[in-house]
């Protein structure tokens, strides 16, 4: 408890201080033991202090990096953008804009809720990689974005699947469904969810084709014949071969009899 009081009482006097020094040199020894709230409280104080001493781009750093040790991941991505802009090539530069990138993705969403921050991590680490392609960190960059990538495919994916389960829900779902399975193979070629993606195109045509006018029909069912034909070449073996195969046959003998 004594020690707990005098650690309390030190930080509430360098606090009240006026010395910017002293706060910096302190702020540096918090940083170092962990204790990154009382960091970053009193880098705020003295950063704007130190514009055009030598210590503002260090201090300016580890202000980013002491909101990151709390695991404000916004701030800090905020913090370190103002760092390399301010220092495009500066001595911590990289590390900024990697750590930028980085804390934006250890937040990034679940996939059912709003991706902006996955969108500026991706995006900032593409600036990264421009940047800094022989980095070392370079591979894990590329390993994340694609894994950020696949985040927002799977979203893409789930909004196609609901359209489809919606069907004729208040309007015909089904053609939001197609295109937003086709943006999607679109946007995301190679993504893990592509077989998904074609079958729910296969089965939301289909259920286009029996929900359409005398007139349409005919063109309906042989875009099935298509979507299936499409599926069946890049997936012979696939785990929706059965039931894209039903949805061919019935399209098919429609076609037929029509001739």
């Amino acid at each position: 408890m004594a020690l707990l009081l005098s650690s309390c009482g030190e930080y509430n006097k360098i606090l009240k201080s006026q010395d910017a020094d002293l706060k910096y040199s302190y702020a540096k020894k918090y940083f170092n033991e962990k204790k990154y709230v009382k960091s970053a409280t009193l880098l705020e104080e003295i950063v704007q202090y130190f514009r055009g001493r030598a210590e503002a781009e260090e201090s300016l750093y580890l202000l980013a990096q002491s909101y990151y040790g709390q695991k404000d991941y916004v701030t800090a991505s905020e913090y370190f953008k103002t760092y390399y802009n301010t220092y495009p090539k500066g001595e911590f530069t990289e590390l900024a804009r990697f750590y930028g990138a980085y804390g934006l993705y250890l937040d990034s969403p679940d996939p059912r809720l709003d991706q902006a921050q996955t969108h500026e991590s991706i995006s900032q680490f593409l600036l990264y990689m421009e940047y800094y392609p022989q980095s070392e960190r370079a591979g894990q960059a590329q390993d994340i974005l694609f894994e950020l990538q696949e985040k927002l495919a799977y979203k893409d994916y789930l909004a196609a699947k609901l359209y489809y389960n919606l069907g004729t829900y208040m309007g015909n779902n089904y053609q939001a469904c197609v295109i937003t399975a086709d943006n999607t193979l679109k946007n995301y070629p190679d993504t893990k969810y592509r077989e998904d993606l074609i079958y729910l195109m296969v089965a939301a045509k289909y259920e286009l084709a029996i929900v359409s006018i005398e007139e349409r029909l005919q063109g309906r069912y042989r875009e099935v014949v298509d979507e299936y034909y499409n599926y069946m070449n890049e997936f012979p073996e696939g785990k929706y071969v059965r039931q894209v195969k039903k949805y061919f046959d019935y399209a098919n003998n429609k076609i037929e009899k029509n001739y």
